[in-house]
C-alpha cells in the first residue's frame, strides 16, 4: 500500500502540471489528462489488473491521437511537451511499486520544468515551483518510509522537512543566478503556426477594435524616463498601416511592407528625441508597437517604410527591446519617384460601394475650392456637426458600411471615423491610408514605466500633403477626452460609452478588475525584468555597480560565496550539536579526547560501564577517584535537582581530571 503522503504527493504534482499546461494544450488533450487523474483519485489500484491495463492503453491512445491532429507531428516545442505530459500521466496509471514511483517522480521533475516553453511568467514559476515542492515530497517519503500506511498529519512533517532543505539551498541558488556567467542564447524557440494571439491584428473591419478594447488585459510596457514621454494627446503607438479596402475590411499591402536600408535607418536616428525599451506582454506578439517615428537599436529587427518594426527571425523573446523616437516627419517623408505610385495606391476606392459618401466627398471639395488642407478641415467640421456619438456598441452596418456610417446610425468606435475619413480623402482625389496601434496608457504603479492595455487600441488616420504623411484623428473631434484623459479614465466618467447594455455593476466590475490587473502586471513585470529578463548586458551592468570588471571576478565572487555561505551553514550545525550538548556531556567529551586509544570509550558503553573498565587498570588506591566520579555523574543524571550540590560539575570536571592523569602515568 503506498503511503499516504506519497500518494497525495503524486496527485497534487500531476494536478498542478495539469494546470499549468492546460491554457496551452489541446482541450481534448486536457480532457484526458483530467480523466486519468481523477481514475488514479478514485483509486483505480481496485480495479482488476487486466482493466487497468486496458484503461491506460485507451487513454494514452486518445491522448496521442489528440496531439497528433492538433500539431500534426510530435516533434516541437508543444508537441514534445504534450507527449512528455501524456507519457507522465500514462506511467502514473501504471505505477504499482517503490520503483514506478521513484521513476515517476522523477520523471515529474522534468515535465514540470518543460512547462516553461510555454510560458515564464510569474504565475507559471509559482505553479511549477509548487510541483516541485511536491515531487520532493513525494520522493522523500519513498526514502524514509516502505509504503507504510501514513497518517495524514505525516504529509505536513514531510512538506516541513523538505521545505527547510530547500530553504537551505536558497543562498545557493541566489548565488548562481546573480554571478554564474550568463551566455547569449544557444537557441531560439519558435513561434507555432497555429499561435492565437491576444490584441491587434493585421486586418481590420468596423467593431474589430471596439471588441479588443472591452478587455482590460496589459498589450505592452514602456520602460525609461518617464519625465520624457511625451504628453499623452501625443501618445500614438504604432503597429502597422493598413491600406487597401475591399468594402468591408482594411488590410496591408506589400507595398507599405519594404524595408528601409540599414544606412538609411542610421541616418534618421542620428539625434533622437528619447531612448526608450518595449516590452510585448505576449510574447508571441511579432509586430512591435513603438511611438511614431521610432526605430530600433539593434539589427535584429527590421525597419518597414511604413513605420512598422519587425524582427528579422520569428521567435518567443520576453526581454525589452531598445528603440529611439527620431525627429517629426522623418520617418513618414517619401521620395519624389515614388510619389506617383504612392498616389494612386492610396486613392483607390471602390466605385460601386457608397454612393452616399462618394456624392459628399464631391460636394465638400467644391466647397473647399478642391483645396485638400481646407477639405480636410471642412470634413472633420462636418463630423463635428452631424451629432456623431462615440461607443463601444456600434450596431452592425449594411453592405455600404460607409454609408450606412455616415448618415444612419452615426455610432461607431475610432475604426468607424477612421476608414470612413479615409475612404472621403479617397474619394476627393487625396491619398490616405488607415493605421493601427494604440493611444495613451497609464503609468506604472513604481512610476518607472508605462502601461498600455488592450483597451487602449486605436486607429487613425494619415493623409498625404506636400510629400509627406500628416496624422488625422477624427476621433479627437468626437471623443477629445478619450484622446486627452486616455481611454480607462474616459470609461470610468463616463459609462454611456460601453452601449446600452452597460450597468452600474458591470462598471464597477470593470474597474475592480481593471485595477486587479494593474498590479498583477506589475508583478509580473517586476518577475519578468528582475528574473526572466537577467541576461548577459544586464549582469555585466550590475558587477560594475558592485566594482567586478569582467565575468572571472564573478566566478570568483561566486566561489568565495559558496565558500563563505558552506562555511556559514558548517559552523551553524557545529553551533547546533553544540547546544544539544550539556555541560556535563562536553567535560565527558573533554575527558575522552585525551585518552589513549585502548581506554577511550567505546560506542556502546555506558558511562558507569566505562568507568568500572578504567578502574579495573589503576592501583586500588586510587580507585576511589573513579568510583566518586560514577558516583556524582549517576546523582546527577537521576536525582532530583535540589539535591545536587551547586559546585557539583566543578567537582566532576576536577575529578575527571585527576582519573586522566592517573591514566597518563599508565
Amino acid at each position: 500500500m503506498v503511503a499516504y503522503s506519497v500518494r497525495v504527493s503524486m496527485l497534487l504534482s500531476l494536478a498542478l502540471l495539469l494546470l499549468a499546461q492546460v491554457m496551452y494544450l489541446p482541450m481534448v488533450l486536457s480532457l484526458t489528462f483530467g480523466v486519468m487523474w481523477l481514475c488514479l483519485f478514485l483509486r483505480r489500484h481496485q480495479l482488476d489488473s487486466s482493466l487497468k491495463r486496458s484503461w491506460t492503453f485507451v487513454l494514452t491512445l486518445i491522448a496521442l491521437i489528440s496531439i497528433y491532429f492538433s500539431y500534426r507531428s510530435f516533434i516541437g516545442v508543444e508537441a514534445g511537451v504534450a507527449v512528455l505530459s501524456t507519457f507522465l500521466f500514462a506511467k502514473a496509471l501504471e505505477s504499482k511499486n517503490k520503483r514506478d514511483l521513484l521513476i515517476l517522480f522523477n520523471f515529474a521533475l522534468f515535465v514540470s520544468a518543460s512547462s516553461f516553453l510555454f510560458s515564464q511568467s510569474f504565475s507559471m514559476a509559482i505553479i511549477v515551483l509548487l510541483s516541485l515542492l511536491s515531487c520532493f515530497t513525494g520522493l522523500y517519503r519513498l526514502q524514509t518510509n516502505e509504503f507504510e500506511q501514513q497518517k495524514a498529519v505525516a504529509l505536513k512533517q514531510d512538506l516541513a522537512h523538505v521545505a527547510k532543505f530547500l530553504l537551505c539551498a536558497v543562498p545557493f541558488f541566489v548565488l548562481l543566478f546573480l554571478f554564474f556567467p550568463r551566455l547569449p542564447p544557444l537557441w531560439h524557440i519558435p513561434i507555432p503556426d497555429d499561435s492565437s494571439v491576444t490584441g491587434i491584428s493585421d486586418s481590420m473591419s468596423p467593431g474589430d477594435i471596439a471588441k479588443l478594447s472591452q478587455s482590460s488585459e496589459l498589450a505592452f510596457r514602456v520602460i525609461g524616463d518617464m519625465s520624457q514621454l511625451p504628453a499623452r494627446n501625443a501618445l500614438y503607438w504604432r503597429a502597422m498601416v493598413l491600406d487597401e479596402y475591399d468594402g468591408q475590411r482594411w488590410t496591408s499591402s506589400p507595398f507599405n511592407q519594404r524595408e528601409i536600408q540599414p544606412n538609411r535607418m542610421n541616418e534618421l536616428g542620428a539625434n533622437p528625441q528619447w531612448q526608450y525599451q518595449y516590452l510585448a506582454a505576449d510574447p508571441r506578439v511579432q509586430w512591435i508597437t513603438g511611438l511614431e517615428q521610432s526605430i530600433p537599436n539593434t539589427s535584429s529587427y527590421l525597419l518597414g517604410v511604413d513605420g512598422r518594426i519587425t524582427p528579422r527571425r520569428m521567435q518567443l523573446k520576453s526581454e525589452p527591446i531598445s528603440l529611439r523616437l527620431i525627429q517629426p516627419q522623418e520617418l513618414m517623408s517619401i521620395r519624389p519617384d515614388q510619389a506617383l505610385r504612392l498616389s494612386q495606391h492610396n486613392t483607390a476606392t471602390q466605385q460601386v460601394k457608397d454612393p452616399q459618401a462618394q456624392q459628399l466627398a464631391q460636394r465638400i471639395f467644391k466647397q473647399s475650392h478642391e483645396q485638400p488642407d481646407l477639405y480636410i478641415q471642412n470634413v472633420l467640421q462636418w463630423y463635428k456637426q452631424q451629432g456623431f456619438a462615440y461607443t463601444l456598441s456600434p450596431g452592425v452596418l449594411g453592405q455600404n458600411r460607409v454609408d450606412d456610417f455616415l448618415f444612419s446610425s452615426k455610432q461607431g468606435f475610432c475604426e468607424h471615423y477612421a476608414s470612413s475619413f479615409v475612404m472621403l480623402m479617397r474619394y476627393a482625389g487625396i491619398p490616405a491610408r488607415v493605421v493601427v496601434g494604440y493611444q495613451g496608457g497609464q503609468i506604472a504603479p513604481d512610476g518607472k514605466s508605462w502601461e498600455v492595455r488592450q483597451l487602449d487600441a486605436h486607429a487613425w488616420s494619415e493623409v498625404w500633403l506636400k510629400g509627406k504623411w500628416h496624422r488625422y484623428d477624427p476621433t479627437a473631434i468626437i471623443a477629445p477626452q478619450r484622446i486627452d484623459n486616455g481611454m480607462q479614465n474616459y470609461m470610468n466618467s463616463d459609462t454611456r460609452i460601453m452601449g446600452d447594455s452597460s450597468s452600474a455593476f458591470s462598471q464597477r466590475s470593470f474597474t475592480i478588475i481593471t485595477q486587479l490587473r494593474i498590479w498583477s502586471d506589475y508583478a509580473s513585470y517586476q518577475w519578468q525584468s528582475k528574473v526572466v529578463g537577467y541576461n548577459a548586458e544586464t549582469q555585466k551592468n550590475w558587477f560594475s555597480r558592485i566594482g567586478l570588471n569582467s565575468s572571472y571576478a564573478g566566478v570568483i565572487a561566486l566561489v568565495i560565496g559558496i565558500l563563505s555561505i558552506s562555511g556559514m551553514y558548517v559552523l551553524w550545525l557545529y553551533w547546533q550539536a553544540h547546544q544539544k550538548v550539556n555541560a556535563w556531556q562536553r567535560a565527558i567529551l573533554k575527558f575522552n579526547s585525551k585518552l589513549s586509544p585502548q581506554f577511550k570509550r567505546l560506542p556502546s558503553e555506558t558511562f558507569s560501564a566505562w568507568m568500572l573498565r578504567l578502574n579495573q587498570h589503576v592501583d586500588i588506591s586510587e580507585q576511589v577517584y573513579f568510583h566518586d566520579v560514577v558516583d556524582l555523574y549517576i546523582k546527577q543524571m537521576y536525582a532530583q535537582k535540589d539535591l545536587v550540590r551547586e559546585n557539583a560539575l566543578e567537582q566532576f570536571k576536577s575529578l575527571l581530571k585527576r582519573c586522566s592523569a592517573i591514566l597518563k602515568k599508565l
